[in-house]
């Protein structure tokens, strides 16, 4: 099979979903622990695509950036692998800023429109990561569109979607960067920083903070 496509079939499934695939994708991306999955899914990751994201890293993938979908399948294993496969350390963002740029990129070139709106939520997903205030905006600028073109029965889903990338843009406003970053990145938290960490500040309902 086609690599890039292998990469997608992984994520999504069957495409296009129903509201019940949809409910089950959500809870594979974004569960709190689903019942000790996470680190199942971690390790299937690193074993089924550890060396396909190694290529990567090594910008030997930089063809796929010509088509939509393959594009798509570029941003996953740059933005989302590496925060399996790197769970707990600094390296899970390394490649958030490549990452970004084929997501900009190609929505300037109105490659993100020729997905399915579920394949659009990952191509968007790099501008939720971004510590930059515009980048933010933009992230939910896109995920507002996203949710007012999204097929009636996956509305609630997409509504869902939007609420995590407000709820990224929050935390970008009050502190111009992610907290809970600080500590694998050896950066200093400031007091007020400190304050929201120990209160236990999440992005639940919604994604896994470590995933961020």
């Amino acid at each position: 099979m086609d690599e890039a496509r292998s990469v997608r079939e992984f994520w999504f499934g069957r495409l296009p979903l129903c509201a019940e695939e949809l409910d089950e994708r959500m809870a594979f991306w974004f569960g709190e622990d689903n019942l000790g999955l996470p680190a199942q899914r971690d390790e299937e990751i690193r074993a089924r695509f550890g060396e396909l994201f190694e290529r990567a890293a090594a910008g030997e993938l930089e063809s796929w950036a010509d088509g939509p979908r393959r594009r798509l399948s570029l941003i996953i294993v740059l933005d989302q692998f590496p925060r399996n496969m790197f769970r707990g350390s600094a390296r899970a963002f390394d490649f958030d800023e490549k990452a970004l740029s084929l997501a900009l990129s190609g929505m300037q070139s109105g490659a993100d429109a020729a997905l399915d709106a579920v394949e659009r939520i990952f191509f968007y997903m790099p501008l939720q990561h971004a510590e930059s205030r515009e980048v933010q905006e933009e992230s939910v600028a896109a995920c507002r569109r996203l949710l007012s073109e999204a097929p009636q029965e996956l509305r609630d889903s997409f509504a869902e979607v939007l609420g995590y990338a407000e709820r990224h843009r929050s935390i970008i406003e009050r502190f111009g960067r992610f907290p809970h970053r600080n500590r694998l990145l050896g950066r200093a938290s400031t007091p007020a920083e400190e304050a929201w960490l120990s209160e236990g500040a999440r992005f639940t309902p919604g994604p896994r903070a470590d995933r961020n």
